[in-house]
Parts: C-alpha cells; sequence; structure tokens
C-alpha cells in the first residue's frame, strides 16, 4: 500500500493529529483503497481520518467521514465481515481518542459519530445514533454517554437504567452515583449494583474492593444531597476530607453545599483553599463568584474572571462569572453572559439562577419565573425556590408564590430557609404577619444564627411599628456577629425614629466591615442630607442631564 495504515495510527497515538489528518486525505485517495476492489481498505481509511478529524474538533467533517466509512463497510461481502469481526480484539476501546489497525467495528463507529453530535449540543441525533448498538454490544463509555443524553431529554427511567449499567461494569464512575443519587435512587439501591463476590461466610461482600468503606460513604453523602439533608451530605464529605485530605474534589462539593445553604465565609475559605491547591480548576467558580459578589470583593472577582479566561474561554462557569462581574455595571451585558452559560451548558444550574436573579432585578417577574423553574426542573436547590417566590411576589402572584414556598418546605424540611420563604410570603400581606411571625421565629429556632431570619423578623416589627423590640433583636445578634447587614437594619430602624446620630455610627460600622455595601453608601448619603436639613427625596440638578447622557448609543463591551 502507497500509505501504510499503521503510520497514521501511529500519529494519532502520539496526538500528532494534523499530520494524521492530513496524512488520512493520502490514505483515503491511495489507489490501494479503491472502493469498489477494496472496500474495507477505503471503510478503514476513512475511520481513521475521521479520528484525526474528531481530534481537530471538526466534528461536521469527522461525522460525514465516518458515515462514508460505514456505507463502505456495509458493501464489504459478508465473508470478509465476518472474518474482520471474527478478528476484533475484545477488549478494544469505543473511544475516540483509541486507533487500531485491524478492521473497522461499526459500534465503535456509531460512537464516535454520537460523541461528535454531543460535541455540537445535538443530543437528538446523538442519541439516534447510540440507540443504533444493540444493547449487549454496549461497553461502559456507551452506557454512560447514552445515559447522560437520556438525562439531558429528560427520559429518566432509561438514563437510569444506563447508570446503573455503569456501575455494573465500575463501581467507580463517580458521575455515575451523582446522577443516580440526583434521579431519586437510594444509597441501597445504588450499593447494590457494585460487584458482589461470596466471602468464606459465602456472604456477598464488596470489601473485596473498598476494604476502607469510603466508597459508600461517597455514595452516602451524595444521596443526601440530593435530597437537600445538607447537613448530613457536609457531614460526610467532611469524613472522607479527613481521609484524603487536600482532594480537590472533595473540597468543592463542600465548599458549594456552603454557598447554597448560606455559610458563605466557610464556602470562601474551601473555595480559595482548592484554588491554592489548583489554580487552574474551573469547576464551580462561578459559585465562588457569585459569593465574592456578595462579599463586594471586586478585586478579587475581577481576577477571578480574568484567570478563568484564560484557563477556559469555552466554559459556563466562566460566563457565569463574566456575568455577577458586570452585574453592576451593565445588567444588559450581565444577562446576555448568562445567557450564553445556558447555551453552552443547558443543565448548568447557576445560570438559571442568575438569569432569574436578573430579570427579577429588572423588573421582568415573569421572565424571572420561567428562569427559576427551569433551574427547579434540573435539580431542587432552595435559591431557585427563593427567587421563585420573590418573582411571583413581584407581579402579585401571592397564591402561586405560597405554593412555591410550600413546595420547598416539602422539599427541605429541616430547612430554616425554607420556613423562613412561607413566612416572606404571609408577611406580603398586612393580614398575614401574625403568621409570618411564627414561620421566622420557627426558622430561627432551627437555625439560631440565619441572620435573613433575624432582618426579616426584625423589618416585621419596624412595619408595626414595634422599633423597640426590632433594636433589641439586632442589637442582640450584633453581640454574636459582626455582620454588615445587620449594622445597616440598625441603622435604618434609627434613622426612621430620627435617632440620626445612631443611625450614622451604625452606617459607618456597616462600611468599615463591608466598604463596598451599597445599602450603606446610600442610606449614609441620604442621612447626612437629613443631618443637613435636605429633602434627601428632592431631585439631584444634574439628574436629567444624566438621564439623556444614558439614551446615548452603547457599545458592545469586551469580555473585560
Amino acid at each position: 500500500m502507497d500509505v501504510p495504515k499503521d503510520q497514521i495510527a501511529m500519529l494519532l497515538e502520539h496526538g500528532l493529529y494534523s499530520s494524521a489528518q492530513m496524512l488520512g486525505c493520502f490514505l483515503v485517495s491511495s489507489p490501494a483503497a479503491n472502493a469498489e476492489t477494496s472496500p474495507h481498505l477505503k471503510a478503514e481509511s476513512l475511520v481513521l481520518l475521521g479520528d484525526a478529524l474528531f481530534r481537530e474538533r471538526e466534528y461536521r467533517r469527522a461525522i460525514n467521514t465516518y458515515k462514508q466509512g460505514l456505507q463502505y463497510y456495509k458493501i464489504i461481502p459478508k465473508q470478509n465481515s465476518t472474518t474482520s469481526r471474527s478478528s476484533l480484539p475484545s477488549n478494544r476501546s469505543s473511544s475516540p481518542n483509541s486507533f487500531n489497525i485491524s478492521a473497522i467495528n461499526e459500534n465503535e463507529v456509531r460512537f464516535k459519530i454520537a460523541s461528535c453530535h454531543c460535541a455540537l449540543s445535538e443530543n437528538r441525533a446523538a442519541l439516534a445514533e447510540m440507540e443504533g448498538i444493540p444493547g449487549k454490544a454496549r461497553n461502559l463509555q456507551m452506557h454512560l454517554l447514552m445515559g447522560k443524553l437520556y438525562r439531558n431529554s429528560r427520559h429518566t427511567r432509561p438514563a437510569i437504567t444506563c447508570y446503573k449499567e455503569c456501575l455494573r461494569h465500575c463501581p467507580y464512575v463517580l458521575e455515575a452515583i451523582t446522577a443516580l443519587a440526583e434521579l431519586g435512587a437510594t444509597v441501597k439501591d445504588i450499593i447494590s449494583l457494585f460487584p458482589q463476590t461470596p466471602n468464606r461466610s459465602g456472604r456477598a461482600s464488596f470489601e473485596h474492593f473498598d476494604p476502607s468503606r469510603w466508597l459508600q460513604r461517597y455514595v452516602e453523602a451524595q444521596c443526601c444531597v440530593a435530597s437537600n439533608d445538607y447537613k448530613g451530605g457536609l457531614e460526610h464529605f467532611a469524613d472522607l476530607l479527613l481521609r484524603f485530605p487536600n482532594n480537590i474534589h472533595l473540597l468543592l462539593e463542600i465548599a458549594k453545599i456552603e454557598a447554597i445553604i448560606g455559610k458563605n465565609d466557610e464556602a470562601i475559605m474551601n473555595f480559595e483553599k482548592a484554588r491554592l491547591i489548583d489554580p487552574y480548576v474551573v469547576t464551580y467558580m462561578d459559585e465562588y463568584a457569585m459569593l465574592l459578589k456578595m462579599k463586594s470583593d471586586y478585586s478579587k472577582l475581577n481576577k477571578l474572571a480574568h484567570d478563568l479566561l484564560s484557563i477556559d474561554p469555552t466554559r459556563p462557569e466562566v460566563f457565569v462569572t463574566l456575568s455577577v462581574m458586570w452585574e453592576r455595571k451593565d445588567e444588559r451585558v450581565a444577562l446576555s453572559y448568562a445567557d450564553k452559560s445556558i447555551r453552552i451548558d443547558e443543565r448548568h444550574i447557576p445560570g438559571y439562577i442568575l438569569k432569574g436573579n436578573l430579570l427579577l432585578t429588572a423588573k421582568q417577574a415573569e421572565a424571572a419565573v420561567v428562569a427559576f423553574r427551569g433551574a427547579l426542573e434540573l435539580r431542587p436547590d432552595i435559591r431557585s425556590y427563593q427567587g421563585l417566590v420573590h418573582s411571583y411576589l413581584a407581579f402579585s402572584k401571592t397564591k402561586e408564590a405560597l405554593y412555591a414556598a410550600r413546595e420547598a418546605m416539602k422539599a427541605m424540611p429541616q430547612s430554616a430557609k425554607a420556613l423562613k420563604l412561607v413566612g416572606d410570603v404571609h408577611a406580603s400581606n398586612s393580614s398575614g404577619r401574625e403568621k409570618a411571625k411564627k414561620f421566622y421565629e420557627s426558622a430561627l429556632r432551627l437555625e439560631p444564627g440565619y441572620l435573613g431570619a433575624a432582618l426579616a423578623l426584625a423589618e416585621l416589627h419596624v412595619i408595626e411599628g414595634r422599633n423597640g423590640d426590632a433594636v433589641s433583636l439586632l442589637e442582640r445578634y450584633l453581640k454574636d456577629w459582626a455582620d454588615d447587614s445587620l449594622h445597616v437594619k440598625l441603622a435604618q430602624v434609627f434613622a426612621a425614629t430620627n435617632m440620626l446620630q445612631d443611625a450614622l455610627s451604625h452606617y459607618q460600622a456597616a462600611l468599615r466591615i463591608n466598604s463596598q455595601n451599597e445599602a450603606a453608601k446610600k442610606g449614609l448619603e441620604r442621612l447626612e442630607k437629613q443631618m443637613k436639613g435636605v429633602d434627601p427625596d428632592a431631585p439631584e440638578e444634574d439628574e436629567e442631564n444624566e438621564v439623556e447622557d444614558a439614551d446615548g448609543d452603547q457599545e458592545e463591551p469586551d469580555l473585560l
């Protein structure tokens, strides 16, 4: 043969994909690979060229080339086909990264075509290709890909079947464990799938591959998180971290849970520890970005955005981080970045949550409902429920808001945040304030350190004219928590009761803790006007000019 097949296979194995692609063109057009006289050589040559195109990320060309290879494969005489199939090694990988110079396997090529469709986000086409592979012929990679495709298509039952097959093949496919937990499987269901061998007593055991039972603990952690038992999940992950210190995956899982339940300082610490160990990690960094925004730490937020862009600008976490960064500069640009993160990965929950919050801020509450519902369809998250409830309240859908809040309570029966959410709905109506008070107090009994419930209860006291109760409640919390939001709320109560000097000291205290606190800045500016005897609600002289300037043409900003 003019161009030896083993040479292109060697180039592929050594990662020289561009050279392999160019050589593949020679191989395919070689007289020896004549379609009429040597269809099997033509088919193999096209598949090798397809492999090179796949690795070069030329997915459309790869799909076309693979399909041509299959067409030639189908016209190979039956005896050749049978011989070719029987000569295939039984342990050959179906990955596009795997190259074998023996005859092609139709199922492997179908898997490669499906992988190309996945890379192009064409899930339906990928699934159609995978369903053409007989069940008995599917290997571990194929089952995992099919599980993801069925899940993306919201076909839960076949997705569960595929993930279970993965664990029967290999119990260490951790993403299959996580997926099954999120799809509602119990710890017992998952562990029963692990390969088991009888011990001396004749009982089945998987201790032979898991002597320390760490894998079972990992399953328990993921099942706790999936069922919204965040406390239990944290305990299991913390135990695992003692066994595997400085484990990046565990640190990120712990930090994500802490971010969800509002342990912001602990979450930031763990995200930063993970970045210290591995400065190029991208996973969950958008969660870290949201926490930095809440802390008004814009210097760290800007650095994080620059770092992520330089690591991998194609990940959804990068665009959520950019959206967070642009939120205070230009909400329109921030919204476009949130949308981009969802286009990159339709299952990226932080993208939906951020989009919903941006729409809610922009007073597009009905559109925000759609975004928060999208997040909840993927996985229940207290932040999605919070956004959904406040979106319904924003356009006076109290009945729907109460239903969503109760849905959160049902999903998270031990969550103080869910109790507070029901209280928020009742507090929106003057006739429900007594009920709201009870829910806020229940939330504080369940989680005494939950400042959100304390602030909401203080606000309720103020609305009903119990300013003294509000002040005593907030001052009690200030003894244990030096939090800027507590100082701001106290300042607002004092300002409302004309105790301007006390209000001033608390606004200043808030700014000492967080110099970027916008509520404290605006409150202090308003207070200074009051102290000078100026009406704080009077419009500024140059306000009209500023409005006219804002209407000018806006250029599309750079990424940063």
